[in-house]
């Protein structure tokens, strides 16, 4: 180990001691008192390290022989995480002090959370993989069952530890199957094995890590948990779920398929067409149905990834920069989305059933508005930022000759904008009834507004985010 390795990982390691230190003064001082402190200085820190990564740093760095890589498609992956975990932890403290759910244990957890992800983004051995997955991974468990006299959030917490213990299991068989054919851990070693052919066995191990980081994206067939553990949390927690994590676990599969599969992109292209397809379809059907705003975001989300994986199934540099430009998109889309989530309440107490949102617009017309910018845009409605996300990837799709692909999805876009279209007709055109109190936070009400205006005007240039993505796209296809 050098100093230059250190230096590699700076980031990861200012906020690995701000997490120990903040832990030690909690315990020791005032505990929950000091809570509102830590979500600020926390998301503070989270802003200035995404600054910092933004700002400093060219070109690719490796630490700790090859296991830990910085180049500019991880700086991407780690500025978008960093931000949108910011935003989140911004927006949910009103929501946590007024229900008495602010402890303060979660921003620390938050923080130990998104140190896994950044690990995963970053990883560039099976073990550095593995460590980084499971960092995130164990701290979401936590969270998710944070409210501790709430029966449906110990029921999501348990429901999240199972399957995702049963996902770890199949990324864990995958990549010792990996391992006993490439003879190395190493992506590079993965990579150099490939290139003469892919053994049955290799083959196997792939499907089997491919199927266990699907789990993490919510991608059908493995979403199983998302609905339950989408409405059983706590809706900061939701929120956070919604965001941050799928950013790393989509970065995380373009990550191994490229850097230690690069070399065979017609095997694995299959797999994740065929999860993108599943995903889409049971995304966009399933949440027709729903009457619980959250569980409605769940198969939202499951849809949205079904789009995000189109563009790493077409294995080109133009498919991960599509990738990456949706889930900038789509992660901005949801801060705000959650952020008029957080505000729905009645006498009080928080609400999340749709029926609540009957002729919204006639008691608050401009957050209605706000929020009718947002749909249209999660629906794929031109010409909002999220029709030019989705725009992207069916390109991609188009241009590596999968126009079956491109096909699936347009249609898929068609079904699933119902179920966003019925919100604003319920909010516009909704039967007289008590509607929800909507008690938004200042800080709610900015981000809601900002986010629906960059939904109007990003359309102009996507605000410099397509030449970043390109260049970190070039750097993980090579």
């Amino acid at each position: 180990m050098m100093p230059a390795d250190f230096t590699t990982i700076l980031p990861e390691i200012v906020m690995a001691g701000y997490a120990m230190a903040a832990l030690l003064v909690g315990v020791y001082t005032t505990k929950d008192k000091l809570a509102p402190t830590l979500m600020w200085s926390t998301a503070g820190l989270f802003l200035l390290l995404a600054l910092y990564i933004g700002m400093n740093g060219a070109g690719e760095r490796t630490a700790f022989n090859g296991m830990f890589i910085d180049d500019p498609f991880a700086r991407f992956a780690k500025v978008t995480i960093l931000i949108s975990a910011a935003a989140v932890l911004v927006m949910s403290m009103d929501y946590m002090q007024r229900r008495d759910l602010l402890r303060f244990e979660f921003p620390i957890l938050v923080t130990l959370s998104v140190i896994g992800m950044m690990m995963m983004v970053s990883a560039g051995d099976l073990m550095s993989l593995y460590m980084g997955l499971e960092l995130q991974s164990l701290s979401l468990y936590v969270v998710a069952a944070m409210r501790r006299d709430s029966a449906k959030s110990s029921e999501a917490g348990l429901k999240y530890f199972v399957l995702g213990a049963l996902s770890s299991g199949l990324l864990l068989y995958g990549a010792s199957l990996v391992y006993g054919y490439a003879g190395t851990t190493q992506f590079a070693g993965i990579l150099s094995t490939v290139q003469d052919g892919v053994p049955l066995g290799l083959l196997f191990g792939l499907v089997f890590m491919l199927s266990g980081l699907a789990f993490k994206v919510s991608a059908a067939p493995f979403h199983m948990w998302t609905p339950d553990v989408y409405e059983g949390s706590p809706t900061p927690v939701t929120a956070f779920f919604a965001t941050a994590p799928k950013v790393a676990a989509m970065a995380l599969i373009a990550r191994l398929v490229h850097d230690a599969f690069g070399g065979v992109p017609g095997q694995w292209g299959q797999v994740i067409a065929a999860l993108s397809v599943a995903s889409m379809f049971l995304g966009a059907v399933a949440a027709i149905g729903q009457r619980d705003i959250k569980r409605l975001m769940a198969y939202s989300s499951i849809a949205h990834m079904g789009f995000a994986l189109m563009g790493l199934a077409v294995g080109t540099a133009g498919g991960v920069q599509a990738m990456l430009i949706y889930m900038a998109i789509y992660v901005t889309m949801n801060v705000g989305t959650f952020a008029f989530i957080l505000s729905m309440e009645r006498d009080g107490r928080p609400v999340s059933d749709i029926a609540s949102l009957n002729s919204f617009a006639k008691k608050e017309p401009l957050r209605a508005l706000a929020m009718l910018v947002l749909l249209f845009s999660l629906a794929g409605v031109p010409p909002m930022l999220g029709f030019i996300g989705k725009f992207y990837v069916l390109k991609a799709a188009v241009d590596a000759g999968m126009v079956w692909l491109a096909v699936a999805g347009a249609i898929a876009s068609v079904i699933g904008a119902f179920y966003y279209l019925r919100i604003v007709y319920f909010m516009y055109f909704g039967a007289e009834t008590e509607p929800a109190d909507s008690r938004m936070a200042p800080v709610q009400w900015a981000m809601l507004v900002a986010v629906a205006i960059i939904m109007l005007a990003g359309m102009i240039n996507l605000f410099g985010i397509e030449p970043v993505a390109a260049l970190a796209a070039e750097a993980l296809v090579r």
